[in-house]
């Protein structure tokens, strides 16, 4: 894989300086010599941004920059030690972490621009499902959890929600198309959250299957007819809105009573494991985890 670039803006928030600092230290004492893209933008480093830590820290003691630059070859003879002993590899999940946090703190600024650069940072530095499990999704829980808070706004929610959505879409592009089984997927009828749906589009291909994805606000009958002229091997929906059980219940009733009969059918989302009991009264398996992407697959 790969080494790990940031762009000048992203290295300052990792090592906490500011940029007009980093480019002033590069200027008058050489500190960093960041590579440049084909396009001229400075990128930076897993060990750049940690020397720039360094000095940091030292400049926060009172020494000045002109002494701690001098200090350079030392600071990174450690910080090469210090990845030998860690088998060369960077600590990703401070990585991600320090990316939500940008993306979150983009947000509340209304800085979609902002959004973008860093969602474009993590699909540079990540392979595609690492950075929806590291980071998109648990982005789009934490805006989530923040607007059910009211630390954001709707308006806020979506200026990020959009930007993940077509990351995501640009991913399921440029995923394996799959050929040995086919999944047809939807969210249930009147379900609008489909983050989750594109999500499990994207690791089914990547597991080798085809999938055919219908999106939110499938009708029942409609979905039906989608199936029955596809002849998939399963169908898998994504139920995350709250509703009543008798509701569910309702609406499960309808989309079995629409599918051919013997289909097998996944649910999952957030309702469906709160009405799991309705799922296996109604023969639908509820999505767990890790093992059912292989019993999808076929594995």
């Amino acid at each position: 894989m790969a080494e790990r670039t940031y762009r000048i803006h992203i290295a300052a928030e990792l090592a906490g300086v500011r940029v007009e600092l980093i480019r002033a230290w590069e200027r008058r004492y050489g500190v960093l010599n960041p590579r440049r893209t084909p396009a001229g933008y400075r990128v930076y480093t897993d060990r750049d941004v940690a020397v720039l830590k360094q000095l940091k820290k030292l400049t926060d003691e009172g020494v000045a920059i002109s002494e701690a630059a001098k200090l350079l070859p030392q600071l990174m003879a450690g910080l090469d030690a210090e990845a030998a002993a860690r088998g060369g590899r960077p600590d990703a999940r401070t990585h991600a972490e320090t990316w939500r946090e940008s993306l979150l703190a983009a947000a509340q600024a209304y800085d979609q621009p902002r959004v973008s650069d860093v969602l474009d940072e993590v699909l540079a530095a990540l392979p595609p499902l690492k950075a929806f499990d590291d980071v998109l999704a648990p982005l789009l829980c934490d805006v989530g959890e923040h607007w059910a808070a009211g630390a954001l706004t709707v308006a806020q929610e979506h200026l990020v929600s959009q930007m993940v959505r077509a990351r995501l879409v640009g991913l399921l592009h440029a995923a394996p198309q799959g050929r040995h089984r086919h999944g047809v997927l939807a969210c249930f009828p009147e379900e609008e959250h489909e983050m989750g749906l594109l999500g499990a589009a994207l690791r089914l291909r990547h597991l080798g299957v085809r999938v055919t994805l219908l999106g939110q606000r499938v009708p029942a009958e409609d979905l039906g007819r989608a199936v029955a002229a596809l002849r998939p091997d399963f169908v898998g929906l994504s139920a995350v809105a709250s509703r009543s059980a008798s509701a569910f219940e309702d609406t499960l009733t309808r989309v079995k009573q629409a599918l051919p009969q013997g289909m097998p059918l996944w649910v999952g989302g957030a309702a469906a494991r709160s009405h799991q009991d309705v799922c296996e009264r109604l023969s639908a398996h509820v999505f767990q985890g890790e093992a059912d992407w292989d019993r999808l697959a076929g594995a």
